[in-house]
């Protein structure tokens, strides 16, 4: 039997063995916020030693994961995030108001690369977080992500697409423009947190790009590194933590 990560997100549920790299091969299974994808449970590992779990999920579909891995795996770690995490300290007073995902994926930026990084996660929201290289968290930001947007516009104005369209700088015609409009509002977010944090570190940040939509922002943002299972990667240093302190 093998340690196993499991990140639940608002839309997807991905794990991946614990191996000596860190993360194995990542799977995952879509989720509509109620449910898990038909036959969800037989893509999970039958026999875990222990399971690592970061769930920013609806609670339904976490108590139905835990159900599931509590049958399989001889331990269950849930993992929240605390004011001294995985060698980041949190800016929040209240460490477990920030998503533990967004803490994972700090801490597994901050292992990668010692200087100051900005994280930018978009999946749901849209997550934006600043940590310098002594891995003190400097805050961050929380927006809808352009998926999130379309979804917005299309439920208050159903004639504009939900999806669709090609990113462009000024389009000549509706669905390239809704693309245009809302990843490039994304883009600008990114852009200002870029410059705001040039300005606080005294130098450019390293930028990290990770989630489900970071794919769409990729080609227009400079000097992005794509990282997409830097949430799993930071459950496995917590993990690695453990093991070592044990």
């Amino acid at each position: 039997m093998s340690d196993w990560l499991f990140d639940l997100g608002n839309s997807r549920l991905k794990h991946a063995p614990l191996v000596d790299a860190g993360v194995g091969e990542v799977a995952g299974v879509d989720h509509d916020g109620v449910r898990f994808a038909a036959d969800w449970e037989a893509g999970l590992p039958a026999s875990i030693e222990v399971a690592w779990v970061a769930s920013v999920g609806p609670l339904p579909l976490r108590e139905a994961l835990l159900a599931a891995l509590r049958v399989r795996a001889r331990h269950v770690v849930v993992v929240a995030t605390s004011g001294e995490f995985a060698g980041i300290t949190i800016a929040y007073p209240q460490p477990g108001r920030l998503g533990v995902d967004r803490a994972l994926a700090m801490a597994a930026a901050h292992a990668r690369a010692r200087g100051w990084s900005l994280v930018v996660g978009v999946g749901t929201a849209l997550t934006v977080d600043l940590v310098d290289g002594g891995g003190l968290h400097r805050g961050g930001r929380i927006a809808p992500s352009p998926a999130v947007m379309r979804e917005a516009l299309h439920a208050r104005a159903a004639q504009l697409p939900r999806e669709g369209g090609e990113y462009t700088e000024f389009a000549a015609d509706t669905d390239d423009a809704l693309a245009a409009g809302c990843i490039g509002a994304a883009l600008g977010l990114v852009e200002r947190s870029v410059r705001e944090a040039t300005v606080l570190a005294g130098e450019a940040p390293r930028l990290w790009l990770h989630g489900g939509g970071a794919a769409a922002l990729l080609p227009h943002v400079d000097a992005a590194a794509h990282a997409p299972a830097l949430v799993l990667e930071g459950l496995a240093l917590r993990a690695r933590m453990r093991e070592d302190a044990g």
